[in-house]
């Protein structure tokens, strides 16, 4: 059988960026099962598997298909209860809740405003116009407004990652001894700014950073077969 993962791309279909498709490219590896890339542009995303989702990462596992990062790993979780585990129980799934909140209210804004000219012009024409419409409407102000403020969030982005820090003093993943799902969806953040924008968010030395790199490494180096910008 033959998994497609729908994921989010720009002009070059070999770089796919979205936060949320590497939280699924890890936990299918994490789970040791095979799949295939379906890369996508902004504007064709309504018209996936007969208008099945308006989000990616979409997951086709034979007949089934899912969508939202989160719910593809609770479902991969009951599916394929033998393999490797992504939240090791009740608890695991609580915090993966907590981190994906904090991240998504936290990293992904600050990212978003840091990035978002290199995710525009990273873009097919079709799917710039409708990057720019869609987020003008959301901010409320031009895109190079946005991309202004997010010098700020340059200054400021290594402080919004001192909960993890901590964390990261006593153990080598959020998820303990290995890596979780909770990793993932930090990672996937990081890697979306890694891939997308040429400014660096981690400093050498610190350890959110040697998290970081253990993490491009984890499964053969999936998070190394995209280069940075």
């Amino acid at each position: 059988m033959t998994r497609k993962l729908y994921a989010l791309s720009g002009t070059d279909t070999s770089r796919p960026f979205s936060p949320h498709v590497w939280k699924t490219k890890l936990s299918l590896a994490h789970k040791g099962l095979a799949f295939d890339i379906a890369p996508v542009g902004f504007t064709e995303i309504p018209r996936l598997e007969q208008g099945a989702t308006k989000i990616v990462p979409l997951l086709r596992d034979g007949e089934k298909l899912v969508s939202d990062s989160f719910d593809i790993a609770l479902y991969l979780e009951e599916a394929y209860p033998d393999r490797p585990p992504l939240f090791s129980g009740e608890g695991g799934k609580a915090m993966a809740r907590f981190v994906e909140g904090w991240s998504q209210t936290t990293l992904h804004p600050a990212i978003g405003r840091i990035a978002i000219m290199d995710i525009h012009d990273s873009l097919d024409p079709i799917d710039r116009a409708y990057f720019r419409a869609s987020r003008e409407e959301r901010f409320g102000r031009p895109l190079e407004a946005v991309a202004e403020a997010g010098r700020g969030d340059l200054e400021t982005f290594s402080a919004k990652l001192e909960p993890i820090r901590h964390m990261l003093k006593f153990q080598p993943f959020l998820g303990g001894d290995r890596p979780l799902f909770a990793d993932y969806i930090v990672f996937g953040a990081l890697q979306w700014a890694r891939i997308v924008s040429p400014h660096r968010l981690l400093a050498a030395g610190d350890v959110v950073t040697d998290w970081f790199e253990r993490c491009l490494d984890l499964h053969d180096g999936l998070g190394r077969s995209v280069t940075a910008a």
